[in-house]
């Protein structure tokens, strides 16, 4: 073995040499053709790196939350919601989909492609703590916790940490889809993007997050440069200060209350300000941020397959 370890590192250093980009990888692939995984394991400065994630295959549940929480700052949280909802931490992954909202749709369809883990971004069961006696005696609490059972799938909730992640996941991979990345300062909720109107901003909300229709307040021939972008269902007071703290163009929300902040904009134009309202729906709002998920976590898994299942909007407008 000493003899082949000396001639094998000797290889792997002329190759590099003659192509650093590949030489590395062809030596490991040769090694491995010539003596097997227990050689390759044992040639110095392969072992520690071997020896970081479990073999392809072989990764639980809680493996791969696991690996997802040694990204994130703080991590993990005393009190966070981002809880097992479902299924076993023990449980051999087969495959991982992605999410807004782990719908009876997305569930069916993580079957169809044999996958047993969802990580979703909002709740299973319908309110913050997914508790599943809020509204006592659910016949669909029941009916859709029997179906995850039936097919042995494991629900995790991804809320709190993504968004505490640098940069927020949700916001980065929201901005990213809209193409305003560029236009983004980290840390700030608002981006200053190339003064268009009003009607042609939420034209290009629509195609970029694949969204039938927007709701819009203000003036549709008004010129907006500063935007700010608050996703989701950040709630009226936090719309409201961010409103009166950046003073921006336009405020681009998920979703509102409509006696919050909808009519704190309608008061506040009427009054002489200028700022517009877009409310995109809160599910559409931020199911980029759960794709860009399955991009940024696909290259950390070995072996299983992360897909992205678009929840959608559960509206449509007749």
């Amino acid at each position: 073995m000493g003899k082949l370890k000396i001639t094998a590192m000797q290889h792997m250093e002329k190759e590099e040499s003659t192509h650093p980009q590949w030489g590395r990888r062809t030596f490991i692939t040769n090694v491995m053709k010539t003596a097997g995984i227990a050689a390759l394991l044992k040639v110095p400065g392969l072992t520690i790196a071997a020896g970081k994630q479990p073999l392809p295959n072989t990764y639980t549940v809680k493996d791969v939350i696991d690996l997802i929480l040694r990204e994130i700052p703080n991590a993990p949280f005393p009190n966070t919601v981002d809880t097992l909802k479902n299924g076993n931490p023990d449980q051999k992954v087969t495959g991982i989909i992605t999410t807004m909202f782990p719908t009876v749709k997305v569930i069916e369809e993580a079957v169809k492609r044999k996958a047993n883990f969802i990580i979703a971004h909002e709740p299973t069961f319908y309110n913050h703590l997914d508790d599943k006696n809020w509204v006592p005696g659910s016949s669909v609490v029941k009916e859709k916790e029997a179906l995850l059972n039936k097919y042995n799938i494991a629900v995790w909730r991804f809320h709190d940490y993504w968004h505490a992640y640098r940069p927020d996941g949700i916001g980065y991979g929201v901005l990213k889809q809209t193409g305003w990345l560029q236009y983004w300062k980290p840390g700030e909720v608002t981006v200053h993007i190339p003064a268009r109107p009003l009607q042609a901003i939420a034209s290009h909300l629509k195609r970029t997050l694949g969204i039938q229709q927007v709701r819009v307040l203000g003036n549709l021939a008004q010129s907006c440069s500063s935007v700010t972008f608050l996703p989701g269902a950040a709630g009226g007071q936090t719309q409201m200060r961010f409103a009166e703290q950046e003073k921006p163009d336009l405020l681009i929300v998920g979703e509102l209350h409509e006696w919050e902040t909808a009519e704190y904009i309608r008061d506040a134009r009427q009054l002489g300000h200028k700022t517009a309202l877009i409310v995109l729906g809160h599910s559409v709002s931020e199911e980029p941020g759960m794709y860009w998920l399955q991009e940024w976590l696909q290259p950390k898994i070995t072996g299983i397959t992360v897909t992205h299942i678009p929840s959608g909007n559960p509206f449509v407008w007749i």
